[in-house]
């Protein structure tokens, strides 16, 4: 397989799901701090397309993925992927932060 800027050489895939992941300058900043430290960052805005993107990097690789998640996109996506075993954590990036403790402290992998 040819090498391209989509093939994944890192053992760690970060993966972004937030509708406003691209949608601030602080935003954008975080992205390449977050580039800086690992080279794979995948950003979503919709639950269901990263939902499929997780289960395809599933079944094809056997590297580990670190999800970080708005709250609100949170409740719909962390029931259908926490059991995943190459997701090893996921952070909540909310500012409410006692709201989506009450939702988030029944997975384990929630940080």
């Amino acid at each position: 397989m040819p090498l391209n800027e989509k093939t994944n050489l890192e053992l760690i895939s970060l993966v972004w799901l937030d509708n406003m992941a691209d949608a601030t300058e602080e935003n954008r900043n975080i992205q390449d701090k977050l580039r800086s430290v690992v080279n794979h960052l995948k950003i979503f805005d919709n639950c269901q397309q990263c939902e499929n993107y997780l289960q395809q990097e599933i079944n094809e690789k056997e590297n580990k993925i670190i999800l970080i998640v708005s709250g609100r996109l949170g409740q719909q996506i962390i029931e259908n992927i926490h059991h995943l075993k190459q997701i090893i954590s996921i952070f909540v990036f909310c500012m409410n932060k006692e709201k989506n403790e009450l939702w988030a402290k029944k997975y384990k992998k929630v940080f």
